[in-house]
């Protein structure tokens, strides 16, 4: 096994400049880090190359004026590129298919340009799986692709480790730069080693912990690790559908409480209208299909898939019962994204709610601090768009609140009593205060509340 590339550890090609692949390749190029980025998408490129990136993510912007214009970071369109390159990364997107079983085309198509680069290269190289593939796929589909379009053995003739990502949108970089820990997977030892000698190499003093283990276990990580986050978020929303039946219950205090417990942490126990983006759905729906494949059914998963799919309807169902007529009711949505910190709205839950409420005849107007841009691809002039949360809710019937942004806690209760011109409030994030809003004359709920007693 040749591992002369050790001291080539400084060139990285990253296949697929979408969220994880570009803030892969800054965060790399940042540290000093030769790095090319490939991309079949010319507008993408183009707008890298004027140094913006195609989407919002804190600091990313930052990132790229200083990698860009250093040289550390070029982008290309030319896959033969990589021939440069001791570490090879896969960062395509592995989307959903009709029946939710993930969708390989882009990871087919990214192993077999990459195995045609290889073919006439000289000096070894590790192709590093990087996209969210479902159990079975680097052994199965990934390596024999690569054997025969390169002509060369994986191990012998090229190393291939599966190294899933741990990112969270709004904090992809943060995340990059200090992950809670990595997982390398191969059949390989050897191969193992050498990924790990450059994370040695880019985060220094702070290695995090490294997992090494197999293909198959570093693909079912990522899976569990999403499918448990999934779960506690509905589980939380399931007790906040119980805490609305229940008088004078709060989901936000029981959340605290079990928070509090050692074996809890608080991160994905926050009650709301479901989780969306383009991670947890995408990869439970392939979960629940890869367990279908294995021949068992994953009730629990399901399950959890189902309170998600129902949450939304709660803001549906507070508009038709404090609304006298949904239709020509001018309804205020506030916030799209799928949470904060990025301008990403693949599923998220504004989606849902602003079709069934154009369904029912509503006047829509939306804002988001980032996010109005992706939102305008969707739905176009079906709906209007504000440029600050205060002319969102003017003149408005119904507001509801989806995404936790802090600049809609700038919005104080008075402001929605007098600015709306029927003062009632749908809070699906908890962002304020019950008795706050109640006293300056505002009909509020909130997910996860229960009526209130006056006797309490």
């Amino acid at each position: 096994m040749h591992h002369r590339n050790r001291d080539r550890l400084t060139r990285i090609s990253v296949f697929g400049l979408g969220r994880v692949g570009l803030v892969t390749a800054a965060c790399f190029a940042k540290k000093g880090f030769q790095v090319v980025g490939i991309d079949t998408d010319r507008e993408r490129l183009q707008l890298i190359h004027d140094l913006q990136s195609p989407f919002y993510e804190p600091k990313l912007d930052a990132y790229l004026r200083e990698t860009v214009r250093k040289g550390n970071l070029r982008t290309t369109d030319k896959p033969e590129d990589i021939s440069r390159t001791g570490l090879v990364y896969i960062a395509v997107g592995t989307p959903s298919s009709e029946n939710g079983a993930i969708d390989l085309s882009q990871v087919r198509t990214a192993a077999t340009m990459i195995g045609r680069s290889m073919r006439n290269c000289g000096r070894f190289q590790t192709v590093v799986i990087k996209s969210t593939v479902t159990p079975g796929t680097a052994r199965q589909v990934i390596k024999p692709i690569l054997q025969q379009e390169s002509d060369k053995s994986a191990g012998r003739g090229f190393g291939l480790v599966s190294n899933p990502e741990f990112l969270r949108e709004g904090n992809a970089i943060r995340d990059t730069e200090h992950p809670d820990r990595i997982v390398i997977g191969s059949e390989h030892p050897a191969i193992i080693s050498i990924l790990e000698t450059f994370y040695k190499k880019f985060h220094g003093a702070r290695l995090p912990p490294v997992i090494r283990t197999t293909h198959e276990n570093a693909e079912l990580i990522k899976y569990a690790n999403n499918a448990y986050l999934a779960t506690k978020v509905s589980f939380i929303n399931t007790i906040s559908c119980i805490a609305e039946r229940i008088g004078n219950a709060d989901v936000s205090t029981v959340t605290k409480a079990i928070a509090t417990d050692a074996r809890s942490r608080e991160s994905h126990l926050s009650a709301g209208l479901g989780y969306g983006g383009p991670c947890l759905p995408k990869d439970l729906r392939a979960f629940i299909q890869t367990s279908r494949g294995l021949g068992y059914e994953p009730g629990l998963l399901k399950a959890v898939s189902d309170v998600n799919q129902r949450q939304p309807d709660k803001a549906l169902g507070f508009a038709r019962r404090a609304l006298r007529s949904i239709r020509d009711s001018r309804v205020a949505v506030l916030g799209l994204a799928f949470k904060p910190g990025t301008d990403e709205m693949r599923e998220a839950v504004s989606i849902s709610i602003i079709k069934r409420l154009l369904l029912k005849g509503a006047k829509v107007i939306a804002y988001d601090p980032v996010a109005n841009k992706a939102a305008k691809k969707i739905f176009g002039d079906q709906i209007d768009y504000a440029t600050d949360p205060r002319q969102c809710i003017k003149d408005a019937d119904l507001a509801i609140i989806v995404t936790e942004w802090d600049v809609l806690k700038t919005l104080t209760p008075p402001e929605f009593f007098s600015l709306m011109r029927t003062p009632i409030v749908f809070d699906g994030r908890r962002i304020f205060d019950r008795t706050d809003m109640r006293t300056a004359g505002v009909d509020f709920s909130a997910v996860g509340l229960g009526p209130q007693s006056e006797t309490f």
